[in-house]
This record gives C-alpha cells, sequence and structure tokens, in this order.
C-alpha cells in the first residue's frame, strides 16, 4: 500500500469517527450538555472550596495570632513602667480571660481549619487558668480523639496534666502511656516518658521515675530525651 493510500485512509476514518460523533452528539445534546454542566460545576465547586478554605483559614489565622498576642502580653508589675505601646494586663487571669474570648470565637467561626483547630486548643488552656476545668477537660476530649494527630497529641498532654491538677494521676499515667505507644512528630515517645518520669516524681515516686530516666538515657543516646534523663539522673544522683 503506498503513501497516498494510507493518507487517503487515515483521513477517511477521521471523518468517519468525526461525522459519527457529531451524530451522537447531536442525538444526545440534552446528556452531553447536563453531564458537561455538571462537570462544570463540580470543578468550580472544588476550586471555590479551595479558595474558601484558604480564606477561611487565613482568616482565622489572623484571629488566632490575635490571640496569641494576648496569650504572650505581659502581667504589669505594680511601681514599673511600661513601655509605650507595651501591651500589659493586671493578671494572669485578666489575661486568660481576654486571650479566651478572641480564641474561643476563632474555634467557633473557623473550627474546621488548622488555626481553628490551634485556637480550640489554646482556649482549653486558658479555660483551665480561668478554673474551667469541666469545660476545658470536654474542649481537650474533642480534640483528642480528632483526626489531626499532632493535635490530638497536644491536647493528650495538656489532659494528662489536668488529670495531675485535678487528682486523677492514674488517668495521667495512662494519658502517657497512650503517647508512648503512639507517638507523633510533635509529641515523640521520649518527650512523653520524659513527661511520666516527672509525674511520677511529683507524685513522690522517684524510683520510677529514675527507672524511666535510666531507659531513657540507655535508648535514646543522642536524643534530647536521652541527654535530658541524663541531666535529671545527675541531678538526682548529686542531691
Amino acid at each position: 500500500m503506498d503513501n497516498q493510500t494510507r493518507h487517503k485512509l487515515k483521513q477517511d476514518n477521521f471523518v468517519t469517527t468525526t461525522k459519527h460523533g457529531l451524530a451522537w452528539a447531536g442525538e444526545n445534546r440534552r446528556s452531553v450538555i447536563t453531564t458537561s454542566l455538571l462537570l462544570l460545576v463540580v470543578i468550580v465547586l472544588g476550586v471555590g472550596s479551595v479558595a474558601l478554605y484558604n480564606y477561611r483559614s487565613n482568616a482565622a489565622a489572623a484571629q488566632f495570632s490575635a490571640g496569641m498576642e494576648i496569650y504572650n502580653a505581659a502581667i504589669a508589675t505594680p511601681g514599673e513602667p511600661v513601655a509605650p505601646g507595651t501591651q500589659t494586663y493586671p493578671t494572669a487571669l485578666d489575661r486568660a480571660t481576654a486571650a479566651n474570648k478572641i480564641f474561643a470565637a476563632a474555634a467557633d467561626k473557623y473550627g474546621m481549619t488548622g488555626p481553628g483547630r490551634s485556637a480550640r486548643y489554646f482556649a482549653a488552656l486558658t479555660e483551665i487558668e480561668m478554673g474551667q476545668t469541666a469545660t476545658a477537660e470536654t474542649t481537650l476530649n474533642k480534640l483528642a480523639g480528632g483526626m489531626d494527630k499532632d493535635m490530638a497529641s497536644l491536647a493528650k498532654v495538656a489532659l494528662a496534666s489536668l488529670y495531675h491538677q485535678t487528682g486523677r494521676d492514674q488517668q495521667a499515667i495512662d494519658m502517657y502511656n497512650q503517647l508512648i505507644a503512639k507517638p507523633t512528630d510533635v509529641e515523640t515517645a521520649g518527650m512523653a516518658k520524659l513527661q511520666l518520669g516527672t509525674l511520677y516524681e511529683n507524685m513522690g515516686h522517684p524510683d520510677q521515675a529514675r527507672a524511666i530516666y535510666a531507659d531513657l538515657k540507655d535508648k535514646d543516646t543522642k536524643g534530647v530525651a536521652g541527654e535530658v534523663a541524663a541531666q535529671r539522673l545527675s541531678g538526682n544522683a548529686a542531691q
């Protein structure tokens, strides 16, 4: 078969295919339009959802940042001058109350975003400072059971601390053991072991604390947790 014949056959096949395609489109015009519109809607919704999420995340981040400025503000010392433009609060309770309003508002409005979840976490921390431990515990439990593993681990650390503060040491121990069994990037197994050791010390069980520190020192020789454990063992031995 020569080149001219092959070329003609290709043209004929293209024309035939195109005609059949156009004929099908003409016979099924409504279906084609409907499908195309649906596809367009999906694309628009997808792009719109990303844009909306980014917009809400940015708004949440701005509000969270405002809350953190208050959270990190200084407590005024009576008789000491304050630099112009420096934000201070009379007491830690006043500061926590002011920060909590910002964090809670951000969490309620943007709770599905990353900054919104961070705001909810700090809302719980400020609730603890305000003495609203039951409300804080409910908030932290929700975060601890969420899909954000890093945030869940931070919430569990806060819960363990709250359990100890409220006389529930066994629950605190169980929580640290959960974190040791399932560590995350923000709460490593080593850090959870250190915190468990600190808890045992605070409970008046130095032998159990030393056993944890010794294990960390041997197994995490180059890590931060291992170094801290070694320092604590040295400090305890010097006492």
